[in-house]
């Protein structure tokens, strides 16, 4: 029995397929197929990844009628065409959807998808679950018990918080306020945020908060907050102080979650779980951590098909979506990289979730003083926003301080502070942290290229960035590649 789980209609539409073993076929996003940022719809190239497969039982990520009785309070009206799971499907497929079972489809709340995601994932039996993000269908914020009884995952929710009090929508609001665009560019607040300094975060407050242990605010955010607000304040410092409170509001949950001392594992999911520089103190509350490389929306479409199949998912990695089959390019990078080249690799199975993870990156040296300059200029960026680097696992800790509680960093999920950052100004921020990922002995191609680079070199990381045309998602096949390769005349290896 295959399961196909789809998060669409709203936001960053996915799918995944799931098979009676538990195993992950495929997850990818539509917005790799359709070149639209966090797409909403499904795309039919999407969907034809998996016409081989014979699918059984389709899961969907929300309950519609309980999304539009929130959207109706909120003033956004009703939409009569997503009144219910066959109704939104129908309209995203098309003609295609009669080769699903439209008579076996379940759906599954919003922030239960997102939970089930992350533990059915994780490696733990028991766990206690934290689920923030910006809205679902009415919960914001909620903390589930997670467990397994005779193999089948259980669910009980121990608190949550109602729209329209929600930390995602408070960081929405202050992304817009700083000039950016909310529900998209969040992540480059999160950078601006080491340039500026946090002296409005009790401004903030008492302008927004009405109670700070129960996340209850003032005033609706959703619609964002006036662009004058601050006008004499600097973006910087609003950004520092914004995300300043969104930490204090975080692991104000997080100590909630630890009270109701459940289990002394953490599985963190939604969109507010992306946010790197906050996770770097998740190990002050939990020993064990896990974050599903995917927390957001659209990794809720496997956080479906989990819950619809009730047991364990066999997570071995992010490498889940379309495939440029071949041998992994490692002499071609290797080659490029010794002669100071920035080098593109587009090869094997593309990443689920939205970071770039060796399959469709763009790679350099980390240590000459104006590769991030140059990075910045292929790419198109903003010179403050940071890179990551990718290094060798267990030379990991001689680098960097990884934070407590966090065994690696496999996914980008934690920021560390640079041991050595004069060595490797490319791939240090300005706060001195790096958004670290370590790569196992997993017999991975970044993780042979990173060995052979190491016994060159000398040095056991390199730069690592997402493969992506500015404006677009990140590069999904070869065309992709090529069209790369022709707009910045940067060599793409498959």
């Amino acid at each position: 029995m295959n399961i196909l789980g789809i998060s669409a209609g709203f936001h960053d539409a996915a799918i995944s397929v799931i098979d009676y073993h538990g195993d992950i076929i495929f997850a990818g996003h539509s917005e790799r197929y359709s070149k639209i940022k966090n797409d909403p719809n499904l795309n039919l190239g999407l969907l034809r990844e998996i016409t081989h497969l014979n699918i059984q039982q389709v899961a969907y990520y929300e309950i519609p009628w309980l999304k539009q009785s929130r959207q109706l309070y909120s003033g956004q009206g009703i939409e009569w065409r997503k009144l219910t799971t066959k109704q939104i499907l129908v309209n995203q497929i098309g003609k295609e959807f009669s080769q699903y079972p439209n008579s076996n489809i379940s759906s599954f709340s919003h922030h239960k998808c997102h939970a089930a995601a992350g533990f059915q994932t994780s490696s733990f039996d028991r766990a206690t679950v934290v689920v923030i993000d910006a809205i679902g269908e009415w919960d914001t914020i909620s903390i589930w018990a997670a467990e397994y009884v005779n193999g089948v995952a259980k669910y009980t929710k121990l608190w949550n918080q109602k729209y329209p009090h929600s930390i995602g929508l408070f960081y929405s609001a202050m992304t817009e306020r700083v000039g950016l665009q909310p529900n998209e560019e969040e992540y480059i607040m999160m950078g601006m945020a080491a340039y500026g300094a946090p002296a409005f975060t009790d401004l903030f407050k008492s302008k927004f908060l009405s109670n700070e242990w129960e996340i209850k605010f003032k005033e609706n955010l959703h619609a964002g907050i006036e662009q004058k607000y601050l006008s004499y304040v600097g973006d910087m410092d609003v950004a520092a102080s914004a995300q300043d409170l969104t930490e204090d509001l975080v692991l104000s949950v997080m100590r909630r979650a630890k009270d109701f001392n459940w289990s002394n594992n953490l599985v963190y999911m939604g969109g507010v779980a992306l946010n790197c520089s906050i996770n770097r103190r998740l190990g002050e509350y939990f020993e064990n951590i896990w974050i599903m490389p995917n927390p957001g929306d659209a990794g809720s479409s496997l956080g479906a098909a989990a819950l619809a199949y009730g047991g364990r998912i066999n997570w071995t990695n992010a490498y889940l979506g379309h495939d440029i089959p071949g041998p992994y390019p490692v002499n071609d990078i290797l080659d490029q990289l010794l002669s100071r080249q920035i080098v593109g690799v587009a090869s094997g199975r593309a990443e689920f979730g939205p970071r770039a993870l060796g399959n469709r990156s763009l790679l350099a040296d980390p240590r000459g003083n104006e590769i991030k300059d140059r990075v910045n200029e292929i790419k198109r960026r903003q010179k403050f926003r940071p890179f990551a680097p990718v290094i060798l696992e267990e030379l990991a800790n001689n680098y960097f301080d990884i934070p407590g509680n966090w065994n690696n960093s496999r996914y980008m999920q934690v920021v560390g502070q640079c041991r050595n950052p004069d060595l490797f100004p490319a791939i240090v921020h300005h706060d001195g942290t790096s958004r670290i990922q370590t790569v196992p002995k997993d017999g991975s191609g970044i993780r042979e290229l990173l060995e052979k680079w190491f016994i060159v070199t000398g040095c056991p990381m390199l730069l690592n960035t997402s493969l992506n045309i500015k404006g677009e998602p990140m590069v999904n096949d070869r065309k992709d590649a090529d069209r790369f390769e022709k707009l910045y005349k940067i060599k793409v290896f498959s």
